[in-house]
């Protein structure tokens, strides 16, 4: 039995055993349909070429889309966007300009995220592609080029957990409010590094753009992928557009597009094929946590400030007469065309506020051409709205009308980190756009009409695994089948990467290995240094290497000798940028709770005395006379630790 996501994994997975059932945990070597980069693409080049690459794998595989920071027009950036062009030129790869729009919004719009196919990018708001059923998850900068040259990377197929989203919503209750309310509601990294899968009848009646949202801001609860059934709803929508398409024509539409002027994405024949075998989750399948929530208890609610997952509904807010400065209805996240038509009938008839500056900005070309058509634009505008072309801008802080010293802003947008939309002496909210647009006709945040006093509904459970009989694990040559060293304990949770190597060495480009290997640690703990030697195994807590996207913080203990990382779970981007390097971490969660029971918390880092031995054929690790299970390291991950990392992976392959 499998659930969707293990389904589509199954689907794109290259090179597994005959009779292998891809389940979440497995390790494997994966041929995405489409790998989109945006304005990261200029980072990217360089890699793909230090790899000694001379051509894409497969021209039609890359997507290259150019929304981050299109006000801009400064030469540098210009000339930095003229060369993604010629190489997309060069290469013949599907390109669109700055000015068409957001890549998440065009990857959707041109049909790259079909439903039951697996896109990556190198972003991560890629969960977005989720609402059409399309596996839609990030990958970092070398994995980017890794595809371009080969068409290949590799993934680790996350645990699962389900959502079953029940009732209807509300009047005045929008997608935003869903995720809002669930990343409130569930607050604790119940789904941090899963999968998330919606299904419940409340699904049936949620729209795509409320889907889109959702899944978008999967990201920001913390999941990898957030993806909805491929039902009736999604048939609708691909129907519709591709009725929109044969309007349109395909002006604009990139080079792959045939002589017989059909669409190459979205046409007749894949819509019958997709109605006729759309991939569904088996009815037993695993999950690994099941969670609920009853649609009709939302109420429109904001995140905030400055941390998405603390929600206030908005019959609070409005007591605490929080007053605005700025208010922001832009990003992948809020800004098609039904946002844009509830944020105008808010403001119908109204002005914004004095003192208060409102930004918006659609997220794609297509999305303003027909807010216009439907006169939502020119409402915005004439209500005194500041328009921003369709790309990202103030939702990174790049642009026009960022938040100042001091000042309060409210957004539609889908993360409001401190300083990420402008000064970190600022404050941010998110809402949906209906509360932006109220907030910033009244000066303060509020949305007019009276809410339930009531807290949402929604439960969770955690399903443990079933126990099976272990499958012995074919080792390849090179790739030992068991590693056995002392265990040097760090019990911290969250330990960040700015803990295990400093940032004031990061962008020293000719710090050496020996020194990296020398100051890891430093920031966590100075004695770290003193008491581990080479061969040693690194027992970690939960979450660990969270924090920036620094891969020296995965090399600099492969450097000082460390023979692997356990821990009870690890960050996502950490885990990429260590196997990525050849360097194997491993997931124990049993272990690490024994740890910190038997050692506490007196010691930062601890020499335990403890033998541990990791049994690679067998998937388990013996430690302190007991049997711990882990996930299978499959033949994609031995394969990166063997040759020394995904760059040497790729040089192999390319010959």
């Amino acid at each position: 039995m499998q659930n969707l996501v293990e389904k589509i994994a199954q689907k794109y997975a290259v090179g597994v055993e005959k009779d292998h059932v891809v389940h979440a945990g497995d390790y494997l070597s994966i041929k995405p349909a489409y790998v989109m980069t945006h304005d990261n693409t200029g980072a990217v080049i360089p890699k793909f070429k230090s790899i000694g690459a001379k051509k894409v794998a497969n021209p039609r595989q890359p997507v290259f889309t150019l929304d981050h920071d299109i006000q801009d027009r400064g030469e540098r950036n210009l000339e930095k966007y003229r060369k993604i062009e010629s190489f997309a030129k060069e290469h013949g790869i599907d390109f669109y300009p700055a000015g068409r729009g957001i890549g998440h919004q065009i990857i959707c719009e041109e049909g790259y995220a079909w439903p039951g196919t697996l896109v990556v990018a190198s972003d991560s708001h890629s969960n977005m592609y989720g609402g059409l059923g399309c596996l839609g998850t990030p990958i970092v900068r070398t994995d980017a080029a890794a595809i371009w040259a080969t068409g290949r990377t590799w993934w680790q197929v996350p645990p699962v957990a389900r959502v079953e989203l029940r009732g209807m919503l509300l009047p005045g209750v929008s997608g935003k409010d869903v995720i809002v309310t669930l990343c409130g509601l569930f607050n604790k990294d119940e789904v941090l590094n899963h999968a998330i899968e919606f299904s419940g009848d409340g699904v049936t009646n949620l729209s795509i753009d409320q889907r889109l949202t959702i899944a978008n801001m999967t990201t920001e609860w913390g999941a990898l992928v957030g993806i909805f059934p491929i039902d009736e709803v999604t048939l609708n929508w691909l129907s519709m557009r591709n009725k929109f398409i044969q309007g349109r024509g395909l002006a604009g539409v990139p080079s792959d597009s045939d002589n017989k002027g059909v669409h190459p994405r979205i046409n007749e024949k894949r819509l019958a094929e997709l109605k006729s075998s759309a991939l569904r989750a088996d009815t037993n399948a695993h999950y690994a946590k099941e969670l609920s929530l009853d649609l009709a208890s939302v109420q429109p609610s904001i995140s905030g400030p400055n941390n998405v997952k603390t929600m206030t509904p908005v019959s609070e807010m409005r007591n605490k007469k929080v007053k605005i400065h700025k208010a922001y209805l832009v990003s992948c996240v809020n800004s098609r065309v039904d946002d844009l038509a509830q944020a105008a009938e808010v403001v119908k008839g109204k002005h914004v506020a004095d003192g208060v500056e409102f930004y918006i900005a659609a997220a794609s070309s297509e999305v303003q051409a027909e807010s216009e058509r439907r006169g939502d634009w020119q409402t915005l505008l004439t209500a005194g709205a500041i328009a921003l072309p369709p790309g990202c801008g103030p939702c990174i802080g790049l642009g026009k009308g960022l938040l100042q010293d001091g000042e309060i802003g409210i957004s539609a947008t889908n993360r409001n980190f401190k300083g990420r939309m402008g000064s970190s002496k600022a404050e941010t909210y998110l809402a949906s756009p209906a509360v932006v647009a109220a907030s910033a006709i009244a000066g303060v945040i509020d949305l007019p009409g009276d809410f339930s006093p009531l807290p949402p509904k929604g439960e969770i459970h955690v399903r443990p695994k079933n126990k099976s009989a272990v499958t012995a694990v074919k080792i390849l040559n090179g790739f030992p089948e068991s590693i056995t060293g002392e265990i040097i304990f760090c019990y911290q949770d969250n330990l960040n990467t700015d803990g295990i190597f400093p940032g004031k060495y990061t962008y020293i480009d000719d710090f050496t290995p020996a020194q990296q290997a020398q100051v890891v640690m430093e920031n966590y703990d100075p004695e770290f240094g003193k008491i581990v030697k080479e061969g040693d195994i690194l027992i970690g807590g939960f979450n660990f290497g969270t924090g920036s996207s620094r891969e020296q913080a995965a090399t600099a203990l492969k450097y000082r000798g460390i023979r692997l990382v356990i821990a009870g779970s690890f960050s996502e981007t950490y885990k990429r940028n260590a196997i990525n390097n050849g360097f194997l971490v491993i997931e124990a969660p049993e272990l690490v709770k024994d740890l910190k029971a038997k050692f506490g918390s007196a010691k930062l880092s601890i020499k335990t005395g403890i033998e541990a031995t990791v049994d690679f054929a067998k998937s388990r690790i013996e430690a302190d006379n007991k049997t711990y299970p882990i996930d299978p390291v499959g033949a994609a991950a031995q394969e990166l630790v063997i040759v020394g990392g995904l760059e040497n992976w790729v040089k192999a392959k390319l010959g």
